[in-house]
């Protein structure tokens, strides 16, 4: 619906998690994620640690580009506990070294919902993107998926380790490591399934995923779930063949030409009603 209006080279055809912006001599990456109660946030969730994550999944954004931070303007609706938004995003934003420059408060009736503008400046160029994968390129992974699910439930459950679900870490470091080697980058937000066929489209080529492949930070028996669930944060990237990535991260299959499908799943192209991962509305 937006595409048509998104002429600026600057948008990437909206492919991307980011805009990229020459101006000034530089290279800016900018990048706006919104968050819903019920939706992305549990109503009784602890404003600080929604703050945290509004701030984390943009800086993920930028880590996916090699970005470095440089600032974020906030747009906040007023909720049940301000001083604890304001705690939980003090922390995040000095964690990520990024100053907050400004945005916008407004009060309101219904499920809150809030978002963030982050702000980077590359530090490679061309600025990576989801769309230059390449026959024969190996796809990797920087991390397990699964964890966010089990913190949730863990959460849900008021027992065991929610943290992962709660304050997730963006890969900023390595995003900046892998930023000059890569031929494509993205993070999983909305399941490594799901994501990795976004790649593959963008690209233009298929996905060929080992799923036995993929580290888990969940038992074996919830691997198809954690494939498609969210929040993980960890970067998906392709490299020319033979390239050993220097940070830690994990080969999960290779890109080649197109095969009818983007993606296959050990070998097989998904089913048309397999839900792939989180799908906005």
């Amino acid at each position: 619906m937006l595409r048509g209006i998104a002429a600026d080279p600057a948008a990437r055809a909206l492919n991307d998690d980011c805009a990229v912006l020459e101006i000034g001599g530089k290279t800016l990456v900018l990048t706006h994620d919104m968050m819903a109660q019920g939706t992305h946030f549990l109503p009784d969730a602890d404003p600080a640690d929604l703050a945290w994550k509004l701030v984390a999944a943009n800086v993920s954004d930028l880590a996916a580009k090699g970005a470095r931070p440089v600032g974020a303007l906030l747009g906040y609706m007023l909720g049940p506990d301000d001083a604890r938004f304001l705690e939980g995003l003090t922390e995040a934003l000095s964690h990520y070294g990024m100053p907050l420059l400004g945005g916008d408060t407004i009060s309101g009736n219904g499920p809150q919902v809030v978002g963030l503008t982050a702000i980077g400046e590359a530090t490679a160029l061309p600025v990576p993107s989801r769309s230059g994968a390449r026959a024969g390129d190996e796809l990797w992974i920087t991390g397990p998926v699964g964890a966010a699910m089990m913190g949730l439930e863990a959460l849900q459950a008021d027992c065991g380790d929610s943290l992962a679900y709660r304050r997730p870490q963006a890969r900023l470091a390595e995003g900046i490591v892998l930023a000059p080697l890569v031929t494509a980058m993205m993070d999983v937000s909305d399941g490594l399934l799901l994501d990795g066929r976004r790649m593959a489209e963008a690209s233009g080529v298929t996905l060929t995923l080992d799923t036995h492949a993929v580290p888990l930070a969940a038992p074996e028996n919830r691997r198809d779930d954690a494939l498609r669930w969210g929040d993980d944060y960890e970067l998906l990237f392709t490299t020319p063949p033979g390239t050993k990535p220097p940070v830690p991260a994990c080969c999960i299959g290779v890109a080649i030409s197109p095969a009818g499908v983007p993606l296959l799943i050990d070998g097989s192209g998904p089913a048309p009603d397999d839900r792939l991962g989180f799908e906005h509305s």
